[in-house]
């Protein structure tokens, strides 16, 4: 019996050591979590437990904000610090503001429950806020009124040295006219002459005086207030209202800083890879690569097409890493560009499409002499949108790419490259009294001497009808300088005009041969070459006009004298 009493003696020894180290380890854990609530380098008591998400140290800090503030009033009351006792907790409240509330698990730390923990704590804030309270005397006030007046001092000494400095530089500024303030030009054209370069620079002188003199003045009046204790909580909000926005700025874009980097990389990749192919378009330009069945005329446009895909396909890249990309405002204002873009570009959109068609055509290049529908001239620019051309008139005429596209298109230039040259031709008609091998002689001669006409491939002539009065003859000859077109043909009308004068023959269908009086042919005005008939004619109207003359002087028998 003895031996069983001293068993069951040592089984309940050993249990309560175990609920010794149990309990140990519960102390030492919540030891480890708490958060001290403090006065003035004091400590009042701790706080272990969590509530509502707010951990212990959020909750000892809160506490401390709320004393400070409460014994800074100048209407502070120890007294007014109350005990609330609640259901499950308990809580400490200044004129019916929560202080500190005290939970089951802040209150087991003690051995106690939450009302006697509550009663302990309200004694020790008691006395100690009415002990700091108390030490809140006329010195200290007396040397916060000072530091307010020596804030204030230094203040306007600022503004009054800001003033002197800037009305200084105005001075400085003023002098410099016309020797380092000048004229704002680009290249030769001037944006701004020496009076209104000086009148921005004054403006902005004085904005940034006002500026620096509000930024003194805003910081001067929470740096007083800061100095009362019973207005520092406004002296915080005025700071805040300045360094919130700019803290906020300052985080945003440390953590937009990896976005940056990498809108950085992939603009200086995209940068070198449209480089490179300017530099591939550059050589296939020159003729220093050849691509075979690639022109080197296709060089550039193409070039032009592949950076401006390479361009849109790094935005589109780019795109989720700008700030704000991903916002209803920022999203709405693209889709409102898009649809303006759309609805106002059919057009244009109708020319570029047919300007790269064009292009990639070949129907003609920069300086070759083509016709557009009505239009005639040399090309002066292409672009994708418009093609200018200059005509014999020196006109520049605009014709989008969209009319060229859908109508037809000569070029002269091409014809000569391409082949014996272009072929320059002309009509006339001639009786059938003119034998026409030597029409056809006149007209080769003709067109043999008129400037620019090459004599390899020779000249030659068609007879594209036979009227009833006449033959309608073509002469047709080769010309490598299809820009000089007008000019070619006004030489070989000329020429064809001389030559046919020249050997007798008019150029003119005899519909109303007989019906004319005078020479059979027309004489040149300047009467350089006259033919055999012109001759026989003018001796002929010699020989009457004298036969008149004499005939005047001989008195007829039969008339009457003056003296009869």
């Amino acid at each position: 019996m003895r031996i069983i009493l001293i068993g069951l003696i040592g089984l309940f020894s050993v249990l309560a050591a175990k609920g010794q180290e149990n309990e140990t380890v519960f102390d030492s854990t919540q030891y480890r979590s708490r958060s001290a609530v403090i006065i003035s380098k004091d400590t009042l008591f701790y706080l272990y437990d969590k509530i509502n998400g707010i951990s212990a140290r959020e909750r000892a800090t809160l506490v401390n904000q709320r004393l400070q503030n409460i014994i800074a009033s100048p209407t502070f009351v120890a007294d007014s610090i109350m005990v609330e006792d609640l259901l499950d907790y308990s809580r400490i409240t200044y004129k019916r503001e929560l202080l500190v509330n005290i939970t089951v698990n802040d209150a087991k730390w003690y051995g106690s429950p939450p009302s006697k923990t509550a009663a302990d704590y309200h004694e020790k804030l008691v006395s100690k806020c009415g002990e700091v309270n108390s030490q809140r005397s006329l010195k200290d006030l007396l040397i916060q009124i000072g530091l307010s007046l020596l804030v204030l001092v230094i203040a306007i000494f600022i503004v009054k040295y800001v003033n002197r400095l800037f009305r200084w530089l105005a001075v400085k500024l003023h002098d410099q006219k016309g020797k380092k303030v000048k004229a704002f030009k680009i290249k030769d054209y001037e944006i701004m002459d020496e009076n209104r370069s000086l009148s921005i620079l004054q403006i902005a002188l004085k904005a940034m005086r006002i500026l620096l003199l509000l930024i003194v003045l805003y910081f001067t009046l929470p740096i007083i207030l800061k100095i009362f204790p019973w207005t520092e909580g406004l002296a915080d909000k005025l700071f805040g209202f300045v360094l919130d926005p700019v803290r906020a700025i300052m985080h945003a874009f440390i953590d937009y800083i990896p976005n940056l980097f990498t809108i950085l990389v992939i603009v200086v990749i995209m940068r070198y890879i449209t480089k490179g192919v300017s530099f591939m378009a550059n050589e296939v330009q020159q003729g220093k690569l050849k691509i075979s069945g690639f022109y080197p005329d296709w060089a550039v446009p193409t070039s032009r097409l592949i950076n401006f895909i390479l361009y849109v396909f790094m935005l589109v890249l780019v795109w989720p890493y700008l700030p704000g990309s991903d916002s209803a405002i920022f999203q709405g204002v693209s889709v409102f560009l898009g649809l303006l873009i759309s609805m106002g570009s059919t057009s244009a959109i109708s020319n570029i499409v047919s300007g790269l068609v064009i292009t990639y055509m070949r129907p003609f290049k920069v300086g070759d002499r083509v016709r557009i529908g009505e239009v005639s001239g040399d090309i002066m620019e292409k672009t994708l949108l418009v093609t200018r051309i200059r005509t014999i008139k020196n006109e520049i005429i605009t014709v989008p790419n969209s009319n060229i596209l859908t109508g037809s298109t000569i070029n002269y230039s091409v014809s000569s490259e391409q082949s014996a040259g272009l072929i320059i031709h002309t009509g006339i008609t001639i009786g059938y009294d003119v034998p026409w091998r030597k029409v056809h002689e006149m007209l080769i001669e003709a067109a043999s001497k008129t400037p620019h006409i090459e004599q390899t491939p020779a000249p030659f002539v068609l007879q594209t009808s036979l009227d009833d009065f006449y033959v309608a003859y073509q002469i047709n000859a080769y010309t490598n300088v299809p820009s000089s077109q007008a000019m070619i043909y006004s030489d070989l009308h000329a020429l064809i005009q001389d030559i046919f004068a020249k050997n007798g023959v008019e150029i003119m269908s005899p519909h109303y041969r007989a019906m004319r009086e005078g020479p059979d042919t027309t004489p040149p005005v300047n009467g350089s070459i006259k033919t055999e008939a012109v001759k026989q004619q003018e001796e002929a109207a010699k020989e009457r006009a004298e036969a008149a003359k004499t005939n005047e002087q001989k008195p007829d028998d039969g008339a009457p004298t003056e003296s009869e």
